[in-house]
C-alpha cells in the first residue's frame, strides 16, 4: 500500500459506495463536520461507576477500541439523560436534519480511537455523536479537514462516516496506544445516532453529491471507500489514506473528480 498524497486531495476526493435498497450507489465523502457544545446534565455517580465497571470488567477496552454499552440500563438509572437527548434533537433540528427519535441510537465507550473510517459498514449514513464524559484531554481529530474538536461533556458533532477520524490525546500528532494506558482515566462515553444520507436534509447539511461514479457502482456488491480509483484504507496511527500501488486503478474512477 502507498501513502495518500495530500496534494491531490482537492482534485481526487474519496468516493463512498453504499447500499441503497438492493443496489450499490456512489457518493462523495463530505469534508463538512458540524459541531456545537450543548447543555448536558452531569451523570450521577452511580451511573458513572456502572459504566466504569462495564468498561473494565465486561468490555475490557484496549487502547483504540470503541464498543457499545447497554443503553436501556443507562436510561433507567439516569432519567435526566433525556435532557441531553432533547438538547441534541433541538440542535440537529436547526440544521434541518431528521428527527433523532426516528434514527437508531446507541451508547458507546472508547479508550481513544485509532484513525479509521466507517464507510465500509455505515456508508449510507452520517453519525451524530453527543459526548457525555468530562474533559479527559482528548480531541476528536479529522486529519483531512484539519479539525481538532475538544471532547467535553456536551460536545456534539455530525459527520460523514467515510471521513477518516480518531480520538487522540490533545496536542499529539497522531494516535499512540501509550497515551491510553490502563492506569489513565481517558475513557469517553457518547451517544451516537445513525442519520440516513439519502434524507434530503442530511445530504444538504453535509453537501453530499450522489451517483458520482455510477458505472463503477454497478460492478460492486459491498460498501467501501475508494481513493484515486482504488479501495482505500486508513493508517491507524496517522490517519493518512493508504491505497493500492499506482497502476492498479479502476478505469471508471482513475480520473474522476467529485
Amino acid at each position: 500500500m502507498s501513502p495518500y498524497n495530500p496534494a491531490l486531495a482537492a482534485t481526487d476526493r474519496p468516493v463512498c459506495f453504499f447500499r441503497s435498497g438492493d443496489a450499490i450507489r456512489s457518493r462523495s465523502v463530505s469534508a463538512h463536520v458540524l459541531t456545537a457544545t450543548l447543555d448536558v446534565p452531569v451523570p450521577p455517580a452511580k451511573v458513572t461507576a456502572d459504566w466504569q465497571r462495564e468498561v473494565s470488567l465486561h468490555l475490557v477496552l484496549v487502547p483504540g477500541d470503541v464498543e457499545a454499552l447497554p443503553l436501556a440500563r443507562a436510561r433507567a438509572r439516569w432519567p435526566e439523560m433525556r435532557y441531553g437527548v432533547q438538547a441534541m434533537s433541538d440542535w440537529t433540528r436547526t440544521l434541518g436534519l431528521p428527527l433523532l427519535a426516528d434514527c437508531e441510537l446507541a451508547l458507546m465507550a472508547c479508550r481513544g480511537a485509532r484513525y479509521h473510517h466507517d464507510g465500509a459498514q455505515y456508508g449510507g449514513t452520517a453519525f451524530a455523536n453527543l459526548f457525555l464524559s468530562e474533559d479527559r484531554g482528548l480531541d476528536l481529530h479529522f486529519p483531512f479537514t484539519g479539525q481538532r474538536i475538544p471532547l467535553v461533556r456536551g460536545t456534539a458533532v455530525v459527520f460523514d462516516t467515510g471521513q477518516p477520524h480518531a480520538v487522540i490525546l490533545r496536542g499529539s500528532k497522531g494516535f499512540d496506544a501509550a497515551d491510553f494506558a490502563t492506569e489513565l482515566d481517558r475513557t469517553q462515553l457518547f451517544l451516537t445516532w445513525e442519520l440516513p444520507l439519502e434524507n434530503a436534509g442530511v445530504a444538504r447539511a453535509l453537501q453530499i453529491e450522489f451517483d458520482t461514479a455510477p458505472a463503477a457502482a454497478l460492478r460492486l456488491d459491498e460498501e467501501q471507500v475508494w481513493v484515486h480509483g482504488v479501495p482505500g484504507s486508513v493508517c491507524p496511527a496517522s490517519g493518512q489514506w493508504c491505497v493500492a500501488p499506482e497502476g492498479v486503478r479502476d478505469p471508471y474512477l482513475g480520473s474522476h473528480s467529485n
